[in-house]
Protein backbone atom coordinates (compact mmCIF):
# COMPACT_ATOMS: atom_id res chain seq x y z
CA UNK A 1 0.00 0.00 0.00
CA UNK A 2 1.31 3.13 -1.04
CA UNK A 3 0.86 5.34 1.92
CA UNK A 4 2.98 7.54 4.09
CA UNK A 5 3.62 7.72 8.10
CA UNK A 6 2.77 10.57 10.42
CA UNK A 7 4.09 9.69 13.06
CA UNK A 8 7.50 8.62 14.09
CA UNK A 9 6.49 5.56 15.33
CA UNK A 10 5.40 3.81 12.33
CA UNK A 11 2.50 0.91 11.92
CA UNK A 12 3.48 -1.65 9.06
CA UNK A 13 0.61 -3.06 7.41
CA UNK A 14 -0.23 -4.50 4.10
CA UNK A 15 2.05 -4.81 1.50
CA UNK A 16 4.82 -3.54 3.93
CA UNK A 17 3.67 -0.06 4.01
CA UNK A 18 3.80 2.27 6.73
CA UNK A 19 0.31 4.29 7.81
CA UNK A 20 -0.32 7.94 9.02
CA UNK A 21 -1.47 8.54 12.27
CA UNK A 22 -2.73 12.07 12.66
CA UNK A 23 -1.08 14.13 15.24
CA UNK A 24 -4.59 14.95 17.26
CA UNK A 25 -4.52 17.30 20.15
CA UNK A 26 -5.48 21.05 19.78
CA UNK A 27 -5.06 22.47 15.99
CA UNK A 28 -2.51 24.96 15.79
CA UNK A 29 -3.37 28.91 16.15
CA UNK A 30 -4.24 30.00 12.34
CA UNK A 31 -1.43 32.23 10.68
CA UNK A 32 -2.23 35.86 11.89
CA UNK A 33 -3.96 37.87 8.89
CA UNK A 34 -1.95 40.22 6.59
CA UNK A 35 -3.19 43.96 5.76
CA UNK A 36 -5.19 44.34 2.38
CA UNK A 37 -2.32 46.08 0.60
CA UNK A 38 -2.07 46.79 -2.63
CA UNK A 39 1.05 45.05 -4.41
CA UNK A 40 2.67 46.83 -7.47
CA UNK A 41 3.26 44.81 -11.10
CA UNK A 42 6.94 44.90 -10.18
CA UNK A 43 6.32 42.67 -6.70
CA UNK A 44 4.63 40.27 -8.24
CA UNK A 45 6.14 36.76 -9.74
CA UNK A 46 4.54 35.15 -12.92
CA UNK A 47 4.01 31.11 -12.77
CA UNK A 48 5.27 29.45 -15.52
CA UNK A 49 2.53 27.24 -17.39
CA UNK A 50 4.71 24.10 -17.91
CA UNK A 51 5.29 24.54 -13.79
CA UNK A 52 1.93 24.65 -13.15
CA UNK A 53 -0.80 21.49 -12.51
CA UNK A 54 -3.92 22.18 -12.78
CA UNK A 55 -5.94 19.96 -10.33
CA UNK A 56 -9.87 19.99 -11.15
CA UNK A 57 -11.56 18.21 -8.11
CA UNK A 58 -15.15 17.96 -7.43
CA UNK A 59 -14.57 20.52 -4.41
CA UNK A 60 -13.82 22.95 -6.72
CA UNK A 61 -9.77 23.39 -8.46
CA UNK A 62 -6.24 23.40 -6.47
CA UNK A 63 -3.30 24.81 -8.49
CA UNK A 64 0.44 23.49 -8.03
CA UNK A 65 3.61 24.98 -8.51
CA UNK A 66 5.82 22.03 -9.28
CA UNK A 67 9.78 22.03 -7.96
CA UNK A 68 11.98 20.86 -10.97
CA UNK A 69 14.74 21.80 -8.77
CA UNK A 70 13.95 20.10 -5.80
CA UNK A 71 12.55 16.79 -7.18
CA UNK A 72 13.01 16.34 -11.26
CA UNK A 73 12.00 12.93 -11.35
CA UNK A 74 8.93 13.23 -9.58
CA UNK A 75 7.57 16.37 -11.45
CA UNK A 76 8.91 14.39 -14.55
CA UNK A 77 6.23 11.54 -13.35
CA UNK A 78 3.83 13.74 -12.29
CA UNK A 79 3.82 15.41 -15.31
CA UNK A 80 4.04 12.39 -17.44
CA UNK A 81 0.69 10.83 -15.82
CA UNK A 82 -0.99 14.35 -15.82
CA UNK A 83 -0.83 14.24 -20.02
CA UNK A 84 -1.61 10.87 -20.68
CA UNK A 85 -5.49 11.58 -18.33
CA UNK A 86 -3.56 9.14 -15.97
CA UNK A 87 -5.46 11.00 -12.72
CA UNK A 88 -8.87 12.29 -14.26
CA UNK A 89 -11.57 10.65 -12.40
CA UNK A 90 -9.25 8.89 -9.22
CA UNK A 91 -10.65 9.44 -5.83
CA UNK A 92 -9.08 10.96 -2.94
CA UNK A 93 -9.04 7.39 -1.41
CA UNK A 94 -7.30 9.19 1.95
CA UNK A 95 -8.26 11.86 4.30
CA UNK A 96 -6.99 12.92 7.28
CA UNK A 97 -7.91 16.13 8.89
CA UNK A 98 -5.56 18.36 10.28
CA UNK A 99 -2.91 15.94 8.35
CA UNK A 100 -3.20 15.44 4.43
CA UNK A 101 -5.24 14.17 1.66
CA UNK A 102 -3.81 11.59 -0.24
CA UNK A 103 -4.99 10.37 -4.31
CA UNK A 104 -3.08 9.09 -7.41
CA UNK A 105 -4.55 5.68 -6.65
CA UNK A 106 -6.99 5.07 -10.08
CA UNK A 107 -7.81 1.75 -7.66
CA UNK A 108 -9.11 3.99 -5.25
CA UNK A 109 -7.89 1.58 -2.00
CA UNK A 110 -4.30 2.17 -1.23
CA UNK A 111 -3.03 -0.81 -3.69
CA UNK A 112 -2.87 0.88 -7.09
CA UNK A 113 -0.29 2.53 -8.96
CA UNK A 114 0.71 3.97 -12.76
CA UNK A 115 2.71 0.54 -14.63
CA UNK A 116 5.87 3.20 -15.07
CA UNK A 117 8.79 1.48 -12.57
CA UNK A 118 8.93 3.24 -8.79
CA UNK A 119 10.82 6.41 -8.50
CA UNK A 120 14.34 7.00 -6.45
CA UNK A 121 13.95 8.91 -3.44
CA UNK A 122 14.33 12.99 -3.49
CA UNK A 123 14.00 14.08 -0.40
CA UNK A 124 17.13 16.15 -0.65
CA UNK A 125 18.61 18.16 -3.19
CA UNK A 126 21.89 20.26 -3.80
CA UNK A 127 21.45 24.16 -3.85
CA UNK A 128 23.51 26.50 -5.64
CA UNK A 129 24.01 30.44 -5.51
CA UNK A 130 21.65 30.51 -8.52
CA UNK A 131 19.06 29.26 -6.98
CA UNK A 132 16.36 31.90 -6.10
CA UNK A 133 16.16 31.68 -2.57
CA UNK A 134 14.51 33.98 -0.42
CA UNK A 135 15.68 33.28 3.90
CA UNK A 136 13.13 34.65 6.37
CA UNK A 137 15.15 33.09 9.57
CA UNK A 138 18.54 31.52 10.08
CA UNK A 139 18.19 29.28 13.17
CA UNK A 140 22.16 28.11 14.26
CA UNK A 141 23.52 26.64 11.26
CA UNK A 142 20.93 26.67 8.84
CA UNK A 143 18.93 29.40 6.71
CA UNK A 144 14.64 28.19 6.32
CA UNK A 145 12.89 30.33 3.75
CA UNK A 146 11.37 29.70 0.10
CA UNK A 147 12.55 28.88 -3.45
CA UNK A 148 10.13 30.06 -5.17
CA UNK A 149 6.73 29.15 -3.77
CA UNK A 150 7.93 26.23 -1.72
CA UNK A 151 9.31 26.51 2.14
CA UNK A 152 13.15 25.16 2.34
CA UNK A 153 15.72 24.69 4.88
CA UNK A 154 19.17 24.44 3.87
CA UNK A 155 22.54 24.95 4.94
CA UNK A 156 23.98 28.71 5.17
CA UNK A 157 25.75 30.09 2.11
CA UNK A 158 29.21 30.13 4.19
CA UNK A 159 28.92 26.23 3.39
CA UNK A 160 28.84 27.06 -0.38
CA UNK A 161 33.07 27.38 -0.45
CA UNK A 162 33.30 24.09 1.47
CA UNK A 163 32.01 21.55 -0.96
CA UNK A 164 33.02 20.10 -3.96
CA UNK A 165 30.43 20.91 -6.03
CA UNK A 166 29.65 24.59 -5.14
CA UNK A 167 26.28 23.18 -3.72
CA UNK A 168 24.84 22.92 -0.24
CA UNK A 169 22.55 20.41 1.03
CA UNK A 170 18.45 21.39 1.21
CA UNK A 171 15.09 19.79 1.70
CA UNK A 172 11.62 21.10 0.95
CA UNK A 173 9.18 21.55 4.68
CA UNK A 174 6.01 20.17 4.72
CA UNK A 175 3.82 23.08 5.69
CA UNK A 176 -0.10 23.22 4.44
CA UNK A 177 -0.20 23.25 0.64
CA UNK A 178 3.27 21.28 0.17
CA UNK A 179 2.68 17.92 -1.94
CA UNK A 180 4.43 15.30 -1.16
CA UNK A 181 4.85 11.70 -2.98
CA UNK A 182 3.35 8.20 -1.32
CA UNK A 183 5.77 5.44 -1.39
CA UNK A 184 5.67 1.88 0.56
CA UNK A 185 8.63 0.83 3.48
CA UNK A 186 11.54 1.37 0.75
CA UNK A 187 13.00 5.01 0.05
CA UNK A 188 12.48 4.01 -4.03
CA UNK A 189 8.89 3.00 -3.62
CA UNK A 190 6.91 6.51 -5.28
CA UNK A 191 5.25 5.84 -8.23
CA UNK A 192 1.44 7.71 -8.61
CA UNK A 193 0.16 8.42 -5.46
CA UNK A 194 0.72 11.58 -3.94
CA UNK A 195 -0.71 13.82 -0.80
CA UNK A 196 -1.35 17.21 -0.21
CA UNK A 197 -0.97 18.70 3.35
CA UNK A 198 -4.23 19.93 5.59
CA UNK A 199 -1.80 21.43 8.23
CA UNK A 200 1.87 21.30 9.00
CA UNK A 201 3.55 18.01 9.41
CA UNK A 202 7.20 18.52 10.27
CA UNK A 203 7.61 14.99 11.41
CA UNK A 204 7.85 13.81 7.32
CA UNK A 205 10.36 16.63 6.54
CA UNK A 206 13.16 14.50 4.28
CA UNK A 207 11.50 11.16 4.67
CA UNK A 208 9.00 11.87 1.71
CA UNK A 209 9.83 13.48 -0.86
CA UNK A 210 8.40 16.79 -2.11
CA UNK A 211 7.56 17.79 -5.58
CA UNK A 212 5.43 21.02 -5.38
CA UNK A 213 3.38 23.63 -3.19
CA UNK A 214 -0.27 24.83 -3.91
CA UNK A 215 -0.10 28.53 -4.58
CA UNK A 216 -4.17 28.09 -4.70
CA UNK A 217 -6.75 26.24 -3.21
CA UNK A 218 -5.94 25.48 0.04
CA UNK A 219 -9.83 25.84 1.17
CA UNK A 220 -10.68 23.04 -1.66
CA UNK A 221 -8.02 21.06 0.10
CA UNK A 222 -9.14 21.31 3.93
CA UNK A 223 -12.70 20.76 2.39
CA UNK A 224 -12.26 17.31 0.95
CA UNK A 225 -14.40 14.39 2.43
CA UNK A 226 -12.62 13.00 5.72
CA UNK A 227 -11.88 9.26 5.57
CA UNK A 228 -14.47 7.51 8.14
CA UNK A 229 -12.00 4.32 7.74
CA UNK A 230 -9.14 2.81 9.42
CA UNK A 231 -6.19 5.42 8.87
CA UNK A 232 -8.01 8.45 7.14
CA UNK A 233 -9.63 5.51 4.24
CA UNK A 234 -12.90 5.87 2.64
CA UNK A 235 -15.23 2.98 4.10
CA UNK A 236 -18.45 3.99 3.90
CA UNK A 237 -18.09 7.96 2.97
CA UNK A 238 -17.88 8.78 -0.36
CA UNK A 239 -14.69 10.12 -1.63
CA UNK A 240 -14.30 12.92 -3.60
CA UNK A 241 -12.37 13.26 -6.83
CA UNK A 242 -9.63 14.51 -8.84
CA UNK A 243 -12.29 15.64 -12.34
CA UNK A 244 -9.13 16.16 -14.70
CA UNK A 245 -5.76 17.50 -13.90
CA UNK A 246 -3.98 19.08 -16.82
CA UNK A 247 -0.48 20.94 -17.08
CA UNK A 248 -1.43 24.26 -17.80
CA UNK A 249 1.01 24.87 -20.90
CA UNK A 250 -1.42 21.96 -22.10
CA UNK A 251 -4.94 24.22 -21.85
CA UNK A 252 -5.89 26.07 -24.56
CA UNK A 253 -4.02 29.91 -23.80
CA UNK A 254 -7.64 31.63 -23.85
CA UNK A 255 -8.24 29.09 -20.92
CA UNK A 256 -5.29 28.44 -18.64
CA UNK A 257 -5.06 29.94 -15.36
CA UNK A 258 -2.22 32.74 -15.28
CA UNK A 259 -1.26 32.88 -11.65
CA UNK A 260 0.98 35.47 -10.36
CA UNK A 261 2.64 34.80 -6.44
CA UNK A 262 4.39 37.25 -4.57
CA UNK A 263 8.01 37.54 -5.31
CA UNK A 264 9.90 36.30 -2.47
CA UNK A 265 12.58 39.16 -3.60
CA UNK A 266 10.05 42.20 -3.19
CA UNK A 267 9.92 44.82 -0.39
CA UNK A 268 6.23 43.58 -0.32
CA UNK A 269 7.72 40.02 0.95
CA UNK A 270 10.19 41.41 3.39
CA UNK A 271 7.44 43.07 5.10
CA UNK A 272 5.21 40.19 4.87
CA UNK A 273 7.98 38.08 6.93
CA UNK A 274 8.78 40.88 9.35
CA UNK A 275 4.28 41.31 9.80
CA UNK A 276 4.35 37.82 10.72
CA UNK A 277 7.43 37.32 12.86
CA UNK A 278 5.67 40.25 15.15
CA UNK A 279 2.63 38.52 15.53
CA UNK A 280 3.85 35.31 16.28
CA UNK A 281 6.40 36.00 18.68
CA UNK A 282 8.62 33.33 19.55
CA UNK A 283 6.39 30.55 17.59
CA UNK A 284 7.17 31.90 14.35
CA UNK A 285 7.91 29.64 11.61
CA UNK A 286 8.22 29.65 7.54
CA UNK A 287 4.55 27.95 7.64
CA UNK A 288 3.03 30.56 9.07
CA UNK A 289 3.58 32.56 5.79
CA UNK A 290 1.03 32.50 2.97
CA UNK A 291 2.32 34.25 0.06
CA UNK A 292 -0.72 36.39 -1.91
CA UNK A 293 -1.55 35.07 -4.78
CA UNK A 294 -3.21 36.34 -7.89
CA UNK A 295 -4.84 33.59 -10.29
CA UNK A 296 -6.81 34.94 -13.64
CA UNK A 297 -8.82 32.00 -15.63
Amino acid sequence: MKVLSGALALTLVGAGGSVAQDAGGTPPPPPPPTAETTIPAPEWRSVSAESLLVLDTTKGRILVELAPEVAPLHVERIKLLARRGFYDGVPWHRVIDWFMAQTGDPLGNGEGQSPFPDLKAEFTFRRDAAMPFAAVAEPSGARVGFLHSLPVQTQPDSAFALTADGKVHAWGLYCPGVAGMARDEGNDTANSQFFLMRQSYPALDKRYTIWGAAVSGLDVLRSLQVGDGENGMMAQAQPDRMTRVRVAADIPEAERPSVQVLATDSPRFRALVEETRQARGADFSVCDLTLPVQVVN
